[in-house]
């Protein structure tokens, strides 16, 4: 069995799928990069993600759908919003055959954002 390797960067990890798919994720990376312009982009768990002060999120393309991980928690709002989503194992699912709501990823990365910035600051809080 020949083992595959891992994406380098998003190119790479984009160009395994078909038009119609990258251009989907192709949106949800700007819509990343819109609401956390400093987060660093990297491959990790081969999937992209945001890292801004630990993990934003993580998306990946399947064959149905588009998996976020992790799922937004700590904004009653956005978890009822999320709901018709929820994977089984606490990822979210944005069938492909569905428009995908760019708005709830945005709401999403925002709370994240500011959930991360909350935690760096406490830490840094911490250590003195």
């Amino acid at each position: 069995m020949e083992k595959t390797l891992a994406p380098r960067d998003f190119q790479e990890y984009m160009c395994q799928f078909t038009p119609d798919v990258q251009a989907i994720l192709q949106e949800i990376r700007a819509t990343i990069k819109a609401e956390a312009p400093d987060a660093e982009e990297i491959i990790s768990y081969r999937m992209p993600a945001f890292r801004f002060h630990g993990i934003l999120v993580y998306f990946a393309a399947f064959k149905k759908h588009i998996g976020l991980y992790p799922p937004a928690s700590g904004d009653k709002a956005i978890k009822k919003a999320i709901a018709p989503y929820a994977g089984p194992k606490g990822n979210l699912q944005f069938p492909l055959d569905q428009p995908i709501p760019m708005n709830l990823i945005r709401q999403i990365v925002k709370l994240r954002v500011k959930q991360n910035l909350a935690k760096a600051a406490a830490n840094k809080k911490k250590r003195r």
